[in-house]
């Protein structure tokens, strides 16, 4: 399925019915006008609402969840935090980063399949771990409070359905593009998008921003 059209020269992502914020709908469609993920499947990451859209090539939405992201409010990293030991990560270097990553699935040390976002530092989307029960990750997943769903060390955690049936499938056999939003930032700062209604004066602008580094530990 195509993504709607909007005005002549313009082209939206399709949310169906998901209750997105203006963020993630900015972003989203910037990403399907601009061409900026290349043809290939992409995810938004709204940290401010905890939740992840998962979306195809064309831009058709596949699937929308709440997730567990890090702790701490930033949309940097500390340097070097991709080889700590997670006992020695204050609670204060807990982000998630913000940035564009092209990601793809793989495994983890453990052997489980895991959306890797980037290599070298250990940012990934996977399924929930539910092993310490004092963090209550399964609960948290399960809150309508964004607020409740920061507790990860920086990865992305989402229910296991999710991931078995909407993750999983999307990015079988392909790589595709990760879009972290900011929360300490503008969305435009972080990844030179515009909205719809000034793409009319912007045909001729249509390049992929830098990809943004991130450092973080997986879990």
């Amino acid at each position: 399925m195509q993504p709607a059209v909007a005005g002549q020269g313009t082209r939206r992502a399709n949310f169906e019915q998901a209750n997105a914020s203006p963020d993630a709908r900015h972003v989203a469609h910037w990403v399907v006008d601009s061409g900026d993920n290349g043809g290939k499947p992409f995810v938004i990451i709204d940290k401010r609402d905890a939740k992840v859209f998962v979306f195809d090539a064309a831009g058709q939405l596949r699937g929308d969840s709440p997730a567990l992201l890090g702790l701490a409010i930033g949309d940097h990293s500390v340097p070097g935090i991709g080889t700590k030991k997670l006992s020695a990560i204050r609670p204060e270097e807990r982000t998630t980063p913000a940035g564009r990553f092209v990601a793809n699935l793989d495994k983890n040390l453990k052997g489980d399949e895991i959306l890797w976002v980037d290599y070298e530092t250990a940012i990934s989307l996977h399924r929930v771990v539910t092993g310490s029960a004092k963090e209550r990750r399964a609960q948290r997943l399960a809150s309508s409070s964004p607020s409740e769903r920061r507790i990860s060390y920086g990865c992305i955690n989402i229910p296991v359905p999710f991931y078995v049936n909407v993750v999983s499938p999307v990015f079988t056999g392909t790589d595709g593009i990760v879009y972290v939003l900011p929360e300490t930032r503008s969305a435009r700062e972080v990844f030179g998008s515009y909205d719809l209604d000034e793409a009319a004066g912007q045909q001729g602008v249509r390049q992929a921003p830098p990809l943004l580094e991130g450092t973080q530990t997986a879990k």
